[in-house]
């Protein structure tokens, strides 16, 4: 028990000082951290009441979840990063009861603004703009500056539009228009990503919160270890594992990477891998838990609004690409203990099997999930219904435990304040994501008020000359760099407004664009200079921060090459597609993966010599491309290398036997 206090006290420790969400929060005691605790669970509450008897009308649901987040966001995060986190000056008490007031005034007058609707009076105006300004500082404060500049920009440009060059300029809104279109209708502010924020979003981040209170985090880490750990390498197999899973459900890089990672990277030190490459193989992994289904880091919910597409096809459409990801991590995390010679631990300190398939019921929510979404359920019923069988589930096994004299009272009363206190860590857990929306809305009414989107895309067509693969680069670029400074969801709705539109002008399935710009921008976790997850990793392994971030890159670089593959080739994504064509395309990307992985890694059956290194790396360009001949021709290359390298190693061997 001492030693899970320390190891949740180090996690804590390590997401203060790398994930920038939760080190900006304040530790308020006494009163307000009281007040903050009720405000958390009644927020939960209301989410968890409307998903099972209904959600409000539109604009009403999305004014409540605003309202609750505005309360949160400036009774949690102080002004500015170094302000007094243990004590709430009153400013931000009246911050947080202005922010109330927004959503109470369009609850208090929906029916009147509804009559109005194209007609605003002098007060929705003045409402309209406290909610703009307190919408970018409640941002700014939540997850940083980058996404409300980007928000500014755009409303500068909607103000300046006559001023603007070539077919950048429109014919200009004044700040009445402008003002409307934001907060009074449901193309702004309360448009479609805060509508998914207030619905499936939280739902699912609330499922999170109660699956960790039941110890299924620490069942995946057990499990995977019990798979993996004892092969060679283990550690950090297992490591990519657990992270697959945990990241399936958290979908946060820098949270999965501490985490996991304070378990593994100890481990895999511990077997013979560097601290740079423990920590790389922790932050690729767990970067990668954001394209893996169901969750997906949020944006799949957002998606599914975007593009029309029924959500179950986009988890089914994302589930290979992320076989993919992983295989090409794991693939060199095995090349790498190749190389060094290293082996696995001892099957004596592994977790027991027996034991965790005992534990096999912790699993069952995810499997109601997965059931209910099979079933045609919507996401929120499935989260919703998720959530209620983990708490009966943890309770019919509370009561077993009880009756089998294994457990006391006492657990069973801290039992309930572990489900209650998922509420709180819940809604806690929403704010930067509902803010992030929030402000992300602001660009979108820009861009459908004067159709920058089209403009933006007709301009990369133009600058790529109409080549898709030279727009398919451009866009990869945008993704990387908004990636960047934004987090998924508001980096996603951005370009997904403005880049996919230019990939699906050129005939790429509208899943291919989006998942295609979702991809690079979750690939920015690990690409330096802004590597945070990277950061994360090499913080617990005690090693150099920059050498981790591009180990990290190396290891995550199948992520580059398989967004261009489903790109290319929609097969890989189910799409209009038979199902040996599915089959053909999976293996030819299995192969690409392989061979890109051991051109990267230098390690095959031995060590490359450089043109070997070269070609395996052409070999994995070639299979990006469909077709047979290409195939044929990167399948004979990693052959023939393969049989090079086996009878290289095999007369090297025979050297050796005879020296």
């Amino acid at each position: 028990m001492v030693n899970e206090k320390k190891e949740e006290l180090q996690v804590e420790e390590l997401l203060q000082k790398y994930d920038l969400e939760t080190s900006r929060l304040r530790s308020p005691v006494g009163i307000a951290a009281t007040l903050i605790f009720i405000i958390a669970v009644a927020m939960s509450a209301f989410h968890l009441y409307t998903a099972g008897f209904g959600i409000l009308q539109a604009m009403k649901q999305r004014a409540v979840h605003l309202s609750f987040a505005f309360l949160l966001v400036f009774l949690l995060y102080p002004m500015t990063k170094g302000g007094d986190k243990g004590k709430i000056p009153i400013y931000d008490y009246l911050l947080a009861i202005l922010g109330v007031s927004i959503g109470v005034y369009i609850l208090a007058n929906y029916d009147q603004l509804v009559l109005r609707a194209g007609a605003p009076t002098q007060m929705d105006l003045v409402m309209g703009f406290i909610a703009i300004l307190l919408v970018l500082e409640a941002t700014r404060r939540s997850i940083g500056p980058e996404l409300p500049i980007v928000a500014i920009i755009f409303l500068l440009y909607a103000y300046f539009g006559p001023y603007m060059p070539g077919m950048l300029a429109h014919r200009g809104y004044d700040l009445k228009r402008i003002i409307y279109q934001t907060y009074l209708t449901t193309e702004g502010i309360f448009g479609t990503p805060l509508a998914v924020s207030s619905t499936y979003v939280f739902l699912f981040i609330l499922f999170g919160a109660f699956l960790d209170k039941t110890g299924v985090g620490r069942f995946f880490i057990d499990l995977a270890f019990a798979l993996t750990g004892h092969m060679r390498g283990g550690p950090a197999k297992a490591a990519v594992v657990a992270s697959g899973l945990m990241g399936s459900i958290s979908g946060s890089s820098v949270a999965n990477t501490v985490t996991t990672g304070a378990f593994t990277i100890p481990l895999m030190k511990k077997v013979g891998y560097k601290p740079h490459f423990a920590g790389a193989v922790e932050a690729a992994a767990s970067t990668g838990g954001q394209i893996m289904p169901p969750v997906m880091g949020a944006a799949a919910f957002i998606m599914a609004e975007f593009t029309g597409i029924p959500y179950v096809k986009i988890i089914i459409s994302a589930a290979i690409p992320a076989i993919l990801y992983y295989l090409a991590v794991g693939t060199m995390v095995h090349l790498e203990a190749c190389k060094l010679g290293l082996r696995g631990l001892p099957r004596s300190a592994m977790p027991s099997v027996r034991e965790l398939a005992v534990k096999l019921y912790l699993l069952l929510p995810v499997v109601f999930i997965i059931y209910f979404l099979v079933r045609g359920f919507t996401p929120l019923k499935a989260a919703y219904w998720g959530i209620v069988g983990t708490i009966l589930i943890g309770i019919v096994d509370l009561v077993l435990q009880y009756l089998l004299g294994n457990s006391s009272r006492i657990e069973i009363q801290q039992y309930a304040r572990d489900m209650i206190q998922a509420l709180a860590e819940g809604a806690r857990g929403s704010v930067s994501v509902a803010m992030a929306c929030a402000t992300a809305g602001i660009v979108v009414g820009v861009v459908t008020l004067t159709g920058l989107g089209l403009k933006v895309a007709t301009l990369i067509i133009a600058l790529a000359r109409g080549e898709l693969i030279l727009t398919l680069f451009f866009t990869m670029i945008a993704s990387i760099i908004l990636g960047m400074g934004l987090p998924t969801t508001a980096k996603y709705i951005v370009l997904a407004t403005m880049a996919a539109p230019a990939l699906t002008q050129l005939g790429v399935p509208v899943m291919a664009a989006h998942l295609f710009i979702l991809y690079f921008g979750i690939i920015a976790d690990v690409t330096p200079p802004v590597a945070l997850a990277a950061y994360a990793g090499a913080g617990i392994a005690g090693a150099n921060a920059m050498q981790t971030g591009i180990t990290a890159l190396k290891l995550a670089s199948g992520g580059f090459l398989i967004p261009y593959i489903f790109a290319l080739s929609p097969d890989l994504l189910l799409i209009n597609t038979t199902p040996v064509d599915a089959i053909i395309a999976f293996i030819s990307a299995c192969i690409g993966v392989i061979a890109l992985s051991a051109s990267i890694e230098n390690y095959l059956l031995t060590y490359c010599r450089i043109y070997e290194r070269i070609l395996l790396f052409v070999a994995a360009l070639a299979l990006i491309k469909p077709g047979l001949a290409t195939d044929a021709f990167g399948i004979a290359v990693l052959g023939a290398i393969t049989l090079m390298q086996h009878l290289r190693r095999k007369r090297a061997g025979q050297v050796g036997e005879t020296g």
